[in-house]
């Protein structure tokens, strides 16, 4: 089954907050919908229109139980005054459980159910984050969480419909502070001056890690995740590439497309830094593409390297059977580390 585009940011499991892993389980997130959402009765159509007569625009909020980066959006992004305020300024918010069964009806006027409306929209992980022009255009889509500077810019680009003057990716590489080292940091498990990436994927798969110099979040992936022993084994299946996004080198993609390293970001559609799209056989079957913490990271490069995801479509019930095998082997599993 194809799954190219899907972003990992993300990501927690209602299945994994179940009575018989709770207690095992750590970095569960508790959270509640603030209650300046709108209650709506979920007809889209009319949502769209609601917010348009009072001059705003419509956000989806998706989230699951237990899910410790809808806890991080929750918890630390919504109740900043400024941000909240900013929110109940420009846009009416509504909340969507992944899982739930309300009855949603759509722009087209189809009918689901919360699940299958999820579904629909290719929600696998949560927080995803929808954002409506007054058309019922879905203009920006964040897959996964950002924090509270980052996710700031992405209110401003859609409140102040930046949309048709500039790409989302261009706006958000104007405003992103730089607090960093300043530097790509080198690993020895990338290969090393490779610019051509034909055939990578085939005998083993690829992991192509978008970077940039000035990231902080770059620096947190090199010096916190990588560092841990289980993301090196998983990276041992791969081969593992590391491109800067925003630099001119040359570079022939794994379909044999001969570009440069910031044109094919940009072909992507890599906005934050840093990224990992990884391929297998010539084709991308998921990506990562926001704040992600090492479970995670792990748990992505084994849904690939494993095969996992020609068997088993939802990422999620891979993770949770992952996480249960983790346990049984007497292993610490904590979705917040």
């Amino acid at each position: 089954m194809k799954i190219k585009g899907l972003s990992i940011s993300l990501i927690l499991f209602a299945a994994l907050v179940g009575a018989a892993q709770a207690a095992k389980v750590e970095g569960v997130g508790q959270f509640e919908i603030p209650a300046w959402f709108k209650q709506s009765f979920l007809d889209l159509r009319d949502d769209v229109d609601e917010a348009k007569a009072h001059n705003k625009r419509l956000f989806l909020y998706f989230h699951q139980d237990g899910c410790p980066y809808c806890a991080e959006l929750v918890n630390n992004n919504f109740s900043q005054k400024h941000i909240a305020d900013y929110m109940q300024k420009h846009f009416d918010s509504i909340d969507i459980n992944m899982w739930g069964s309300k009855e949603v009806t759509d722009i087209d006027g189809k009918t689901y159910i919360e699940k299958t409306f999820a579904a629909k929209n290719k929600v696998w992980f949560t927080p995803t984050l929808l954002f409506y022009d007054e058309h019922g255009k879905v203009i920006l889509r964040l897959n996964g969480y950002y924090p509270p500077h980052q996710f700031m810019t992405a209110l401003e680009y859609v409140a102040t419909k930046q949309e048709n003057r500039i790409s989302f990716r261009d706006y958000y590489a104007e405003r992103s502070p730089v607090k960093s080292a300043g530097k790509l940091h080198t690993e020895p498990f990338f290969r090393k001056g490779l610019a051509d990436l034909t055939g990578l994927g085939n005998k083993k798969p690829l992991i192509v890690f978008f970077e940039q110099k000035d990231c902080a979040g770059c620096d947190r992936l090199h010096q916190d995740i990588f560092s841990q022993p289980m993301t090196r084994q998983q990276l041992a299946r791969f081969d593992a590439v590391q491109l800067d996004m925003w630099s001119d080198t040359p570079v022939t993609t794994p379909a044999g497309k001969k570009t440069t390293a910031r044109e094919w970001a940009r072909e992507l559609g890599i906005t934050y830094a840093p990224s990992a799209v990884l391929f297998r056989e010539n084709r991308e079957i998921i990506r990562i593409e926001a704040f992600l913490k090492a479970f995670h990271v792990q748990s992505v490069m084994d849904y690939v390297a494993s095969g996992g995801y020609k068997t088993e479509p939802s990422l999620q019930r891979f993770i949770e059977a992952r996480a249960e095998k983790l346990l049984a082997e007497g292993n610490k599993v904590d979705l917040w580390k």
